[in-house]
């Protein structure tokens, strides 16, 4: 048994039933290199209950630190063989198994502040690329709006013109009924009454006010599609929401990019209220409308398709564009992958929108040939498994 207990790299020490040290290998012995009394020294380094409590249920172990950095796994046994018994006690050094734990808690730490770097990069990034996306588009929204707001301010200088000529024509009449014979005045009042044209203003003023107040719900409706587009995600809750309010609002912002070479059709059916983030969603929405724009070269059709299927529900944007190379169709969904001209896109639209949709429990799927247009199929669930999950 000693010679065998020479062979270990773990200490042993075996101690008679009264807790007399009997023997200990090399190994044990090289834990205290520098004690005259090897076999005592050991002894000191165990705790005081170690012996007891091996004593009365068999077996002890615990860990002893020491000042150089070592740590040492001790296990103490008894065996009652009638005669008083004997303990054994192992020492298995542990520190390196110790070191790597603590380097991997420590890497751990680290993985997970950049996790959460990583997570606050990434909404950075969505709200950027959002933001850009709104920039690019603001040339196009201030001519959506500028166009009602033209015609209002030319409907609200004609209005000033009737409103002069009325008030002279109220003037005319006030004057005749003061007089002592209105009838006397009437001339003045028809000479007047066709000098100002009163009955044209008669039939075109509530034309012009319809006019006004249709082009000041037009600007409404844009600012109002602008806002709920570009509203944070870090505070868009999960809500049910209309997925057809969300197209239709995003096209109405995107509208200026797409009515000069876009015919669009839409094909709603009918879908139940689905369980989202609506703003991300309509960013999704906006970045492949664009990308359907953008593939069309001089004028084409971009059809807009909604359905149901179980308990999902499916848009399909499908363009008549020039469509995507097989050599590229696999990486789309790649960060920083564009087609575009330097400077003219960032590469990151389809990324995020991938991500987007994944974040909702749904997929996005593509079909594309050359020479005959695109088609993006989203799929999502109508109820998400669970919020906290998703």
């Amino acid at each position: 048994m000693q010679a065998l207990a020479e062979l270990m790299s773990d200490g042993l020490l075996l101690c008679h039933g009264t807790g007399r040290p009997m023997h200990a290998n090399s190994a044990a012995r090289a834990l205290v290199p520098d004690a005259s009394d090897a076999l005592g020294a050991l002894m000191g380094l165990l705790p005081l209950e170690a012996m007891r409590t091996a004593h009365a249920e068999g077996r002890w172990s615990g860990e002893l630190a020491f000042d150089d950095g070592r740590i040492l796994q001790v296990s103490a046994y008894h065996h009652d063989n009638g005669r008083g018994g004997y303990y054994l006690i192992v020492f298995h050094d542990v520190s390196e198994a110790h070191a790597r734990q603590q380097e991997l808690q420590r890497r751990h730490a680290q993985l997970r502040q950049t996790l959460v770097r990583l997570a606050g990069a990434q909404e950075q990034l969505v709200q950027s690329e959002k933001m850009a996306s709104i920039g690019q588009l603001a040339a196009g929204v201030a001519h959506e709006i500028n166009n009602p707001i033209g015609y209002v301010h030319s409907n609200l200088g004609s209005l000033q013109e009737y409103l002069h000529s009325l008030f002279s024509l109220i003037e005319v009449y006030e004057r005749a009924l003061r007089s002592p014979d209105p009838k006397a005045m009437l001339p003045e009042i028809d000479d007047m009454r066709g000098r100002y044209d009163i009955d044209f203003i008669t039939g075109d003023l509530p034309q012009l006010m319809s006019e006004s107040r249709e082009g000041i719900e037009r600007v409404t409706a844009i600012v109002r599609n602008l806002k709920d587009f570009s509203y944070s995600g870090r505070d868009d809750s999960w809500k049910s929401a209309d997925l057809h309010a969300g197209l239709d609002s995003t096209i109405n912002i995107i509208w200026n990019e797409l009515k000069y070479k876009v015919t669009l059709e839409k094909h709603y059916s009918k879908l139940p209220l689905v369980q989202c983030r609506p703003s991300e969603l309509n960013q999704v929405f906006m970045n492949i409308l664009l990308n359907a724009s953008h593939a069309i070269d001089e004028r084409g059709t971009i059809t807009v398709t909604t359905g149901v299927a179980g308990e999902e529900v499916w848009v399909e944007i499908q363009d008549s564009g020039h469509g995507i190379p097989d050599e590229i169709l696999q990486r789309i969904f790649d960060p920083f992958f564009t087609t575009k001209p330097v400077g003219s896109g960032t590469g990151l639209g389809l990324s995020i929108s991938y991500g987007i949709v994944k974040k909702h429990n749904g997929r996005i799927e593509v079909r594309s040939a050359q020479g005959e247009g695109s088609c993006f199929r989203i799929t999502l669930p109508i109820r998400q498994p669970s919020v906290d999950a998703a």
